[in-house]
């Protein structure tokens, strides 16, 4: 699968008609941006809803809030534009967990006419749009450290792939297998909850298919990594 991530910026987006059957849009955001899709961002609250608006409002730094506001101001902007709505009259709801069957699963609309995902990391966020359950993350390379902090959780083929390889060239491979592994949990609406190992995803360059999904890695900027999983 080759994927082309479009990019979201201050302009109001031109959109086609919601992706139908296996295909998928993916779009970037540069999470600084004052105005998001023809929206200022200083007005996020007036186009989020109560549990947006209280989730921002318990972040410490500014910096923090603002890249919230940001994601979620493109979210709405882009799921209302598929939807043919206002951004602020897309409900959100969260699904069942498939671990517990609490409340707290996959993000969704109500509804159900279209999924979607939403990652950032840093001042870049990642969204993708599909007909099917779609998981999408995007990984700052992290610092050799936090490598090391996280490795022997992964898959033993995965720790093993690690090990081998250089330690000035495990951050960047890490970085694609995390956004790979992040994508999957994302789409699956586990989460972490069942813990790192599996499934196995690979630190190569081509991810290794799950079965049920498809894995792909995405084009992302330098000194970062993004990956893509839609159910099958």
């Amino acid at each position: 699968m080759s994927t082309y991530v479009n990019r979201l910026g201050e302009d109001v987006p031109r959109l086609g008609e919601a992706p139908a059957g296996d295909a998928v849009a993916v779009w970037s955001l540069d999470t600084t941006l004052a105005v998001v899709g023809g929206h200022r961002i200083d007005e996020a609250p007036a186009i989020l809803d109560a549990g947006e608006r209280e989730r921002a409002g318990q972040m410490r730094w500014a910096r923090d809030r603002h890249r919230y506001f940001a994601s979620h101001v493109g979210l709405r902007v882009l799921l209302g534009g598929y939807l043919g709505t206002a951004p602020q009259e897309v409900v959100l709801v969260r699904e069942d967990c498939p671990c517990c069957e609490a409340p707290h699963g996959r993000p969704a609309v109500a509804g159900g006419e279209v999924q979607f995902s939403l990652s950032h990391s840093g001042d870049l966020a990642y969204l993708a749009f599909a007909a099917a359950p779609v998981g999408i993350d995007v990984e700052a390379v992290p610092s050799a450290a936090a490598v090391e902090d996280v490795l022997n959780t992964l898959h033993p083929a995965e720790i093993a792939e690690l090990s081998a390889l250089p330690a000035a060239e495990r951050p960047e491979a890490m970085a694609r297998l995390w956004s790979r592994k992040e994508a999957y949990f994302k789409g699956t609406g586990t989460g972490l909850a069942l813990g790192l190992a599996e499934p196995y995803v690979g630190s190569g360059p081509t991810p290794s298919q799950v079965p049920g999904w498809h894995l792909t890695d995405l084009p992302a900027p330098a000194a970062y990594a993004a990956a893509l999983a839609v159910r099958r």
